[in-house]
């Protein structure tokens, strides 16, 4: 009997076993090549910002380079030879890096240099200026309007060496931001900027009707200022400053450059030692 049971058990134990066995996958899977790009050195760790605008990959010459998403090399930063693994912030702003050897987990500030076209731009200040600080703004954003005050602070503490450019951005959100925004480059074509900047940022409430007054209230030309609110060339002027606002990755106002860095700390403080560090270069 104990015979016949062994027997019946060996017969028994595939049936088992395909029983037990997983019914396999049918999924058809395909796999395409969607970017690569040869490197310098030999890559250790890869990661990418939270847009996949760039790429941060750590290589074993000590290096993190940086790429776009197409494969430009954007910079790199130079790192321990211990360091083994990276990481970083969803933007890019901060790298973290694990040093296998110093047994140190490092955070590193990263700033990106942008080069912003400013041709045709509003400018304060002298023109020759050797600092540049880059405002991209909304007329109807309400951190603009504070930030206005802070921007008048900085200029007048820095009238020899810093010159304000404005740039538009208006966002979608707010009705008449674009409006506000031809209006005031049609100023600009007469000369009065400034004047109309600062009256669109005092006026609590803009209307259509409001932007005319402000317009006749300022001295312009209102035939003329009709006739360039509804112009192509402003429009066109319009439509690249919110270009050059992608370009230099750009979504929210009030955003300021000062000589290509975009600031993280928009106090008078850190402004001014931005500053100070641009003239020492």
């Amino acid at each position: 009997m104990k015979l016949f049971v062994a027997f019946l058990s060996v017969l028994l134990i595939p049936v088992l076993l395909q029983a037990q066995t997983p019914a396999q996958d049918k999924t058809n899977l395909e796999a395409q090549v969607e970017r690569s790009w040869k490197l310098d050195a030999t890559p250790l760790d890869v990661v990418h910002t939270l847009d996949n605008k760039r790429v941060f990959i750590l290589t074993d010459d000590q290096k993190v380079r940086i790429f776009s998403a197409d494969g430009k090399a954007v910079g790199s930063i130079s790192v321990g030879k211990g360091v083994n693994a990276i990481d970083i912030e969803p933007r890019g702003e901060k790298l973290y890096l694990i040093d296998k050897e110093e047994k140190s987990f490092t955070v590193m500030d990263v700033s990106f240099v942008a080069s912003i076209n400013i041709n045709g731009s509003p400018v304060k200040g002298d023109p020759d200026a050797p600092v540049t600080m880059v405002v991209f703004s909304d007329f109807q954003c309400p951190y603009c309007k504070s930030v206005r005050t802070l921007i008048d602070q900085v200029s007048k503490a820095n009238t020899k060496t810093l010159k304000v450019v404005f740039k538009n951005l208006p966002l979608r959100m707010h009705e008449l931001a674009e409006p506000a925004a031809r209006a005031a480059m049609a100023a600009h074509g007469q000369g009065k900027f400034w004047e109309m900047h600062d009256a669109l940022f005092d006026e609590p409430k803009l209307t259509m009707i409001k932007i005319i007054e402000l317009a006749q209230k300022i001295g312009l030309n209102m035939e003329q200022f009709n006739k360039d609110m509804q112009s192509d060339a402003i429009k066109k002027q319009v439509a690249m400053d919110m270009q050059d606002a992608q370009k230099a990755d750009v979504s929210a106002t009030p955003t300021v450059f000062i000589n290509g860095r975009k600031l993280k700390d928009r106090s008078l403080e850190a402004i001014q030692n931005v500053i100070t560090q641009e003239l020492k270069k």
